[in-house]
C-alpha cells in the first residue's frame, strides 16, 4: 500500500471541500448566498419578441388597455365598445337603438276637431318597417309654401310629460297641432302647401300636403302649438 504524507493528505481533503461548495453555490440549492452577476465583455443580444421591425414583431401594448384574444380594448373616451366573444360577461356587442328612424315611418294629417275658436288636428306617425320601434317626446313640424320656404315661426312645445310609445310595424303615435282660428284671432294668414313633419331624434323630415286652407303665420294669436307624442292615431 502506497504512504501518503499527513500534509498530503490534508490538502486533498481541502481541494475536494472547495469543490463540492463551489457546486453547491452554482446550483443555488442551499441555503447559502450566491455571487454576484459578473459583468461579461460584449454585446448583449436583444431579448426575444422584443424586436419592433420585421416579420412577427411584437409591439408594446399601447397606453389604456391591453388587448385580450377574442376581446376589442376600450379606448379612453369612448362612451362604449363593442367586446367580441365576451359572453363570460354577457355584454355582447353594443345595444342597438330601437328608436323609429324617418324611413321606417308615414305621416299624415288627420280631420279637424274644432272647438271654442280653436283648430285641432292630430299629426300622425305609422310605423312601416318590419320592426317594432319607438318615439319618445316632441314631433317638430313647420308649414311650407310650394317653393319650399316655411311659413311663420316654428310651433311652440305645449306643456306635458313625454312618454316613449312602442310601435309594432303598422302601429301609429300621433301629437295634437293646434291654433286660434285666425277669423277669431284677427291674425295674419297664408295657405301653406304642405306640414313638413320630423320625428323625434330624427334629421330627415316627412312631408304632407295641407289641405285644411289657411293658417296664422304672424300677427295677434299667431301662435301654433304641438303636444307630446301618444299612443294611437288620434283623441
Amino acid at each position: 500500500m502506497a504512504y501518503t504524507s499527513p500534509s498530503r493528505h490534508r490538502t486533498a481533503l481541502l481541494a475536494s471541500s472547495v469543490a463540492v461548495m463551489g457546486l453547491l453555490t452554482a446550483c443555488g440549492n442551499g441555503a447559502g448566498t450566491a455571487s454576484p452577476p459578473q459583468k461579461v465583455p460584449g454585446t448583449a443580444a436583444p431579448a426575444t419578441g422584443d424586436t419592433t421591425t420585421g416579420a412577427g414583431a411584437t409591439r408594446a401594448a399601447p397606453s389604456g388597455g391591453i388587448t385580450a384574444p377574442g376581446r376589442t380594448a376600450t379606448h379612453p373616451g369612448s362612451s362604449s365598445a363593442a367586446t367580441a366573444g365576451d359572453s363570460a360577461s354577457g355584454t355582447g356587442a353594443a345595444a342597438r337603438s330601437t328608436r323609429c328612424h324617418t324611413s321606417e315611418l308615414k305621416a299624415m294629417v288627420g280631420r279637424n276637431d274644432p272647438g271654442a275658436g280653436q283648430e285641432n288636428f292630430p299629426v300622425v306617425l305609422t310605423n312601416t318597417s318590419g320592426r317594432t320601434c319607438t318615439v319618445h317626446g316632441y314631433p317638430g313640424a313647420a308649414f311650407v309654401d310650394a317653393s319650399g320656404r316655411q311659413l311663420g315661426p316654428d310651433p311652440k312645445r305645449e306643456a306635458g310629460t313625454p312618454t316613449t310609445v312602442t310601435l309594432r310595424p303598422g302601429a301609429s303615435a300621433w301629437a295634437g297641432l293646434t291654433f286660434s282660428n285666425p277669423g277669431v284671432s284677427g291674425a295674419r294668414t297664408a295657405t301653406p302647401a304642405a306640414l313638413i313633419v320630423t320625428p323625434p331624434d330624427e334629421r330627415d323630415h316627412l312631408t304632407v300636403t295641407w289641405t285644411a286652407g289657411q293658417v296664422p303665420v304672424g300677427g295677434n294669436a299667431s301662435s301654433v302649438f304641438l303636444t307630446v307624442l301618444g299612443a294611437g292615431a288620434g283623441p
